[in-house]
């Protein structure tokens, strides 16, 4: 791909609030230029390696491709974050993390691997959050709903699949 494509694709990345897919990369180009997803995968690991020395890099998320800042200037961001970052408590922790490892979880499933009742306000945090959201009802008495985690959860971790969680010890939750 030329120099100028290279420039469109990294101009769009750049300035797109969101990730953005090869699919929508390739639809937004055609309407200009004669181009194939090959030549803006090749484009993409071309800008990926010409942004790998400086404080951004693209990197590919579950929905597509975007720029971000490296883990190195974190501490340097959160000075100047205006809003403070929600804390979550331990048991909402666990609840994502139980629906992370386990889905599609009820929440009587969730009960079950905690051991204890659990708050729909920490299921309501999270789904506040976009991290989860009921993905069907199970097919008995009552219908529970189902949960699972969100395209945004993977977006905000950082991660292409759920596939690349770290993997469970043994103390940690039985799955």
């Amino acid at each position: 791909m030329s120099k100028k494509y290279i420039d469109i694709i990294e101009g769009i990345l750049l300035s797109a609030k969101e990730p953005i897919s090869i699919k929508l990369l390739n639809h937004i180009l055609k309407e200009f230029h004669d181009t194939n997803t090959l030549e803006i995968k090749k484009s993409l690991e071309y800008i990926q390696l010409n942004w790998a020395e400086k404080t951004l890099e693209l990197v590919e998320v579950d929905s597509g491709w975007r720029f971000q800042t490296k883990d190195i200037l974190h501490p340097y961001l959160n000075l100047i974050k205006q809003e403070k970052p929600q804390k979550y408590s331990r048991a909402t922790l666990e609840i994502l993390s139980i629906i992370a490892y386990k889905q599609p979880v009820t929440k009587g499933d969730i009960e079950t691997v905690r051991g204890v009742s659990i708050n729909n306000n920490s299921i309501k945090l999270l789904e506040d959050r976009g991290w989860i959201e009921v993905i069907g009802q199970r097919e008995v008495i009552g219908r529970p709903n189902l949960y699972g985690t969100t395209t945004q959860f993977l977006q905000d971790l950082g991660l292409l699949s759920l596939g690349q969680l770290p993997p469970l010890q043994e103390q940690d939750i039985n799955v």
